[in-house]
């Protein structure tokens, strides 16, 4: 089931009218049973998905009590090993094992051209020819379970506390499969921490309209990011990724720039009304975005974005490798092995793994460099300097957008192509009848276009106003006028340019 969807609101509706009406004790069934009505409603007919999340559930909740009562620490270690095992190894099989399987039969079919070079080409490709035709596992190819890498870290970070002994272990399936489950952010985050998440299901959340209106206005915000502004851009950004080498030079600058907005709006957006849809049931989840594109770092930058699975990936993998604690080169290269696991996370091709190591480099160029930079800003008065923060946030959003060619990218010779063709035609750029041609051969006209661009400005003017404030809490500490035109304003505009007909999945579901 989709957040943008008519049939979420009134799922949605119909849950919190039942849950305020029903007594305390019996909330966690009726949370429980809507949140595997959501999950089953991706793919109602194969029951399997909803199947695989129970056993996931099962595993943690049993090895976990397990790890907490032994006091043998060979055999604790061995029940987390038992427990990471099942959860990585289910996230292999369903997400990684056909781009692997791919993979080795295409380097296969390649090292027999290269084998039989002295043959002659056409020798050579029959032999080719001859091992993919007969290769056992050419069809191989399995569905991926959406959200599956979120639930399974949510699960994974539990476990992994429980056998630290930073937390118990939870005694009630129910309410720890409630956890693992919970609709507002099953399929694309926030992954929370067991400390935050699980005592509010013990806590009695009565019926507070502050709450309620605070939530509401969440989801709203959330909304404007998804359907106004990410869906409407998808168009133009799929019409040149999808046909990378078909086109050249500005297409790439203006479609990437509006990516970076998409992919923002796209998953910033489905937190915001995930938290809002939570906060409407009483329920307080994490913020997973704080203003990112204002950052003046990428290190900032990695502060802000996706705060979830970055904190996530900071607890249970560079700090195991000894984070900071063994010196500059260990912590660059700790550095460099958690992103690139990041970039893996993200989805099952080449282009994320190279992403994930574009953003490691980064950092590592950052850690080396630190006390360079920080000798000049000191000797040429730039800190706190407003043009040279400036400049330091248009610096990073350029930087970061660089690394988006090779996210949003089909294929790495997509990604490479790209960049030997982004500067082509420049002397063009400022030819408004060149850019005139490039807008209305992106799938989207000028008015289009004009309400993207309204909006992203209307977005960032928002960021700004509010300063360190998250934007709903910023406004929401205007006068009561302001408030009620901000909301009025907001929900005309969802429904008058909003994309409601062709309104797609969020992004983050795929991984």
């Amino acid at each position: 089931m989709l957040f943008n969807s008519f049939h979420f609101i009134l799922f949605f509706i119909i849950v919190v009218v039942l849950y305020y009406l029903s007594p305390h004790r019996f909330r966690w069934v009726l949370l429980l049973i809507a949140s595997y009505y959501f999950y089953i409603c991706w793919r109602p007919k194969e029951l399997i998905f909803i199947l695989l999340i129970v056993f996931s559930t099962f595993i943690n909740y049993i090895f976990s009590i397990a790890m907490y009562n032994q006091k043998n620490a060979i055999k604790r270690k061995r029940y987390l090993f038992i427990t990471l095992f099942i959860n990585f190894g289910l996230l292999f099989l369903f997400k990684y094992a056909v781009f692997l399987n791919e993979s080795f039969m295409n380097i296969i079919s390649k090292a027999i051209l290269w084998y039989y070079r002295d043959l002659g080409t056409e020798a050579a490709i029959l032999k080719s020819q001859f091992f993919l035709e007969h290769y056992p596992a050419k069809n191989f190819d399995i569905i991926l379970p959406m959200g599956i890498s979120f639930y399974t870290f949510q699960a994974t970070a539990y476990s992994i506390d429980v056998y630290r002994k930073q937390i118990k272990p939870i005694r009630h399936y129910g309410i720890f499969s409630l956890f693992i489950t919970f609709f507002p952010q099953l399929v694309a985050g926030p992954i929370e921490r067991s400390r935050n998440l699980l005592p509010q299901f013990y806590k009695k959340h009565s019926f507070q309209k502050e709450n309620v209106l605070l939530g509401l206005k969440w989801m709203l915000w959330g909304f404007f990011k998804k359907i106004v502004i990410a869906d409407r851009v998808s168009t133009a950004v799929n019409t040149i990724y999808n046909a990378a080498q078909s086109y050249s030079g500005f297409y790439f600058v203006f479609a990437t720039i509006l990516f970076a907005f998409q992919i923002y709006c796209d998953f910033s957006g489905y937190s915001d009304i995930a938290f809002g849809s939570a906060k409407v049931l009483g329920f307080d989840l994490m913020h997973n975005f704080e203003k990112p594109y204002l950052s003046k770092s990428i290190k900032e930058l990695w502060r802000r974005w996706h705060i979830s699975l970055s904190t996530w990936f900071m607890d249970y993998i560079y700090i195991p490798l000894g984070g900071n604690r063994k010196g500059k080169l260990r912590k660059c290269f700790n550095l460099f092995i958690t992103f690139f696991v990041s970039g893996i996370w993200h989805g099952a091709n080449w282009t994320f793994a190279l992403w994930g190591a574009m953003h490691g480099i980064y950092l590592v160029i950052g850690i080396l460099t630190e006390n360079i930079r920080k000798h000049i800003k000191k000797l040429l008065h730039l800190n706190n300097n407003i043009i040279w923060n400036f400049f330091s946030i248009v610096f990073t959003f350029l930087l970061f957008c660089a690394s988006l060619i090779i996210f949003r990218a089909n294929t790495i010779s997509d990604a490479i192509y790209i960049f030997q063709h982004i500067f082509d035609n420049i002397q063009q750029w400022t030819n408004a009848q060149y850019i005139y041609e490039i807008i209305t051969s992106m799938g989207i006209n000028l008015f289009e276009l004009t309400i993207v661009i309204l909006s992203i400005l209307f977005l960032i003017l928002l960021e700004v106003f509010t300063a360190k404030d998250f934007v709903i809490v910023g406004i929401e500490k205007t006068n009561c006028i302001l408030r009620l035109a901000f909301y009025i304003f907001l929900t005309v505009w969802i429904l008058s340019t909003g994309v409601f007909y062709n309104s797609g999945e969020f992004i983050y579901f795929q991984f």
